[in-house]
């Protein structure tokens, strides 16, 4: 695994368990778009491991503070359940409802949300874009759904060096139309029922 050394005096938001790690906090190391990195202070202690992003400001994203943890499918995998059990403790009546945001549930850069039998991913970071077949499969395997659509076409991919992509990811639907609406997603569904994401 590459390392990524950080500036003396850079640590401390990561040592607060802060995600992000701006360019100008690092001292030498890098990687691949999406490349899983070793974080590492100034006096070379072990701080995280994290998805390294050669063109953005935020050049790197931490998925674990936690050494001994591999960062694989079966991370992913975990992350997909934890945030899934998350709103399952949630009195929420209605299909329609966000399942996966980003860094508080320890996927920066993915946001999940549900619209009836239908998920809607967007892939904001280097880092989901390297593993995006991997967190699919772990969507579906958790939610027993079969349609993903995606919806990577925020701005911010591009401050990520990330192409636009919308479409189907897994499964299709005839009738499915996502429109964004300011940072909010709208669904028409099969039934042409529309919901807005609040």
């Amino acid at each position: 695994m590459k390392t990524l050394r950080l500036r003396d005096g850079k640590e401390r938001s990561l040592v607060r368990k802060h995600p992000w790690i701006f360019e100008s906090a690092i001292a030498k190391g890098g990687g691949d778009s999406g490349e899983t990195v070793r974080v590492e202070g100034h006096a070379g202690q072990f701080l995280g491991c994290a998805a390294f992003s050669p063109q953005s400001r935020i050049r790197a994203r931490v998925w674990s503070f936690d050494e001994s943890e591999r960062i694989d499918a079966a991370f992913f995998a975990a992350q997909v359940r934890t945030a899934l059990d998350a709103r399952a403790r949630l009195t929420i009546a209605s299909d329609s409802l966000r399942l996966v945001h980003g860094e508080s549930d320890g996927l920066p850069g993915l946001i999940v949300d549900r619209y009836g039998d239908t998920l809607v991913a967007q892939f904001g970071s280097a880092g989901c874009e390297r593993w995006k077949d991997a967190i699919a499969d772990a969507l579906l395997a958790h939610t027993s759904l079969q349609k993903i659509y995606e919806r990577s076409d925020a701005s911010s991919r591009g401050l990520e060096g990330l192409d636009t992509k919308v479409g189907w990811l897994r499964g299709q639907a005839s009738q499915l139309v996502c429109e964004p609406i300011a940072s909010e997603f709208l669904l028409v569904s099969g039934n042409f029922q529309r919901q807005q994401f609040a």
